[in-house]
């Protein structure tokens, strides 16, 4: 009887210990800080508002380039507005995209498709892959244009995807933290 108790003690005990060692992953990501972060155009604030913010800060235009950020205009389906980092330009109407929750909340997605289909061919409207229907969504998306970083694109995120161990009061002990100026 003692034993099964004993035993069921450990496993609690050992439950806890891991709870708190377990590696934590990325964070609940927007598509603004996410954007920020990856692409190192540094301005806050909602994605709808970015275009505005970069006008006399940084270059703007509607040519793809590779670590600059598409800027999506504020509707009715997105009264936010939404960011994207350009990875890799396929060609004058058509980009790959590293952005943060648009396929799924809070989720990241790298190099995924996006199109111009503006009939002036300047990246006013776009279609931008989108999981849950496996393409392009089904709908066009109103764009400013791209927001150009100075030098050279920022490195591909993958720091940010990688786990993270937080340190514990198991793993750290009193005496080594106290020396630690």
């Amino acid at each position: 009887m003692h034993f099964g108790r004993s035993i069921a003690r450990l496993a609690l005990a050992l439950s806890c210990c891991l709870l708190t060692a377990t590696p934590a992953f990325a964070q609940f990501w927007q598509c603004a800080p996410y954007a920020r972060q990856i692409s190192g155009i540094d301005i806050r604030g909602n994605a709808h508002t970015w275009w505005d913010q970069a006008k006399g800060r940084y270059a703007r235009g509607s040519t793809p380039k590779e670590g600059a950020v598409l800027s999506m205009a504020s509707s009715r389906r997105m009264p936010l507005g939404h960011v994207a980092t350009v990875s890799r330009v396929v060609s004058d109407r058509e980009v790959l995209l590293t952005h943060a929750n648009w396929s799924r909340r809070g989720g990241i997605e790298t190099d995924v498709r996006a199109i111009d289909v503006s009939a002036a061919g300047d990246w006013s409207s776009v279609r931008v892959w989108y999981g849950p229907v496996g393409g392009l969504g089904t709908s066009a998306n109103p764009a400013n244009g791209f927001i150009y970083r100075d030098g050279e694109p920022a490195a591909a995120p993958t720091a940010i995807d990688a786990p993270l161990l937080i340190a514990t009061s198991a793993t750290v002990s009193m005496d080594s933290a106290a020396s630690v100026n």
